[in-house]
């Protein structure tokens, strides 16, 4: 990628309608654009982060026995009617709309519903199960509250999986897998040792549930936090009953701010009932399948991540999401844009990611693009580091560059 062929640019004043961090880097640095309070573009290098942030998530939701499928967002009014989910006063998120044939539809905001009616299609017998399906979409709420950049928005993209089990007991073990899964997920993105395992209310869901938090002072929720155990209670169930049932002391835990960037439920078979989705046991018995639901918000999570790791200068992406490795800037002078290009050509050629600065802007205008950008290397080719016989490298952290040989240029990065 070229920057001089990239139609976004930078922009080094704040957004006076931004309030969130997230919101303000993201935007200045060309990865976002606002439509409306709550809902936001991704521009080309915001979807290369996207992108690999849904990667990861895949490989490890593959990984457990996952399959990817991709369900409507429009959703039948009598589907949610049959769980008591469909009026406002029940879930006040919804957006709904009326077809031409005067029947409502909602606007998704979850799949648990959907998603049982139409395995309702499929499973019959304990042959056909357990069954684990996800996919990647757009979810609409209609937030109150839209304050927090992309954290917290009335449009967003949803890692929604959806567990079948036979037995409270297979449900169980798959639970606990699924827990794994999203720490593997967390600690390949790199926010593993910051992020706490949670227990929290189920609000429109269940009674509870388990949240992933991440340690943020911005963050919207409190938790109070048993760091030895890495395990967390939020601040909406605290009580000394819930303590005592996670073997907490509250003596020992420290009240923290954070964000949300997972959750998991366990349904037991009551959407299994309310739906009419049974199997037949080995002893041909009818009984009711085991939901489980686990969300990740890959939106918010693409926030946390810009938030959690920026500096005064602009954003820090983790090597494992960032919308490329290297950052490779050409001072002005017709030798330093040769040698930038050739070196572009063989860092292309060896797979390794570039977003290379070709425009002739000033040093100090690139060297601040790059900053706000937050590519994990950077790769600087002038006059002097050519005369040197090499290249200036540094990491997006490091104040100091050092000198790397053009013959060892590509080993080193590619390490």
């Amino acid at each position: 990628m070229r920057l001089s062929q990239l139609f976004t640019r930078t922009a080094h004043q704040v957004p006076a309608d931004e309030q969130s961090l997230n919101a303000k880097l993201l935007i200045r640095a060309g990865y976002i654009h606002k439509e409306m309070a709550g809902i936001y573009d991704f521009l080309p290098l915001g979807l290369r982060v996207l992108n690999k942030i849904i990667g990861i998530i895949r490989d490890e939701m593959n990984a457990i026995g996952g399959q990817e499928l991709q369900m409507s967002s429009l959703q039948r009014e009598e589907l949610w009617q049959k769980t008591d989910r469909w009026d406002d006063k029940k879930v006040d998120i919804w957006f709904k709309s009326k077809l031409q044939n005067g029947s409502e539809v909602g606007l998704a905001w979850s799949h648990e519903e959907p998603i049982v009616d139409m395995l309702k299609n499929f499973v019959s017998s304990y042959r056909d199960l357990p069954i684990c399906v996800y996919q990647f979409q757009t979810k609409l709420r209609n937030e109150i509250r839209a304050k927090g950049g992309i954290l917290r928005t009335r449009e967003f993209i949803m890692k929604d999986m959806y567990s079948l089990s036979r037995t409270a007991e297979e449900h169980e073990a798959f639970y606990q897998q699924a827990i794994e899964a999203y720490h593997k997920v967390f600690k390949r993105i790199g926010i593993d040792d910051k992020t706490f395992f949670t227990f929290a209310s189920g609000g429109a869901f269940t009674q509870f549930s388990h949240e992933f938090q991440t340690l943020l002072d911005t963050g919207e929720d409190t938790v109070f936090l048993d760091r030895n155990k890495k395990m967390a209670v939020n601040e909406e169930v605290m009580s000394d009953e819930v303590l005592a049932q996670l073997g907490l002391e509250k003596a020992k835990l420290d009240k923290e701010r954070v964000a949300e960037v997972g959750n998991i439920f366990n349904f037991g078979i009551t959407k299994a009932e309310q739906l009419g989705l049974q199997f037949s046991d080995e002893s041909d018995q009818k009984q009711s399948v085991f939901l489980g639901s686990y969300g990740i918000g890959v939106t918010r999570l693409m926030g946390v991540v810009a938030e959690l790791f920026a500096d005064d200068k602009g954003l820090v992406w983790p090597q494992s999401i960032a919308p490329a490795h290297v950052h490779l800037v050409a001072l002005p002078g017709s030798q330093n844009l040769q040698a930038a290009e050739k070196l572009y050509q063989q860092l292309t050629a060896a797979a390794v990611e570039v977003i290379y600065d070709d425009r002739g802007e000033s040093a100090g205008k690139m060297f601040a693009d790059a900053d706000l950008l937050g590519i994990p290397l950077r790769l600087v080719i002038s006059e002097k580091t050519l005369a040197d016989g090499g290249f200036e490298l540094k990491t997006r952290t490091e104040s100091e560059a050092k000198l790397v040989s053009k013959n060892s240029i590509i080993d080193i990065v590619k390490r």
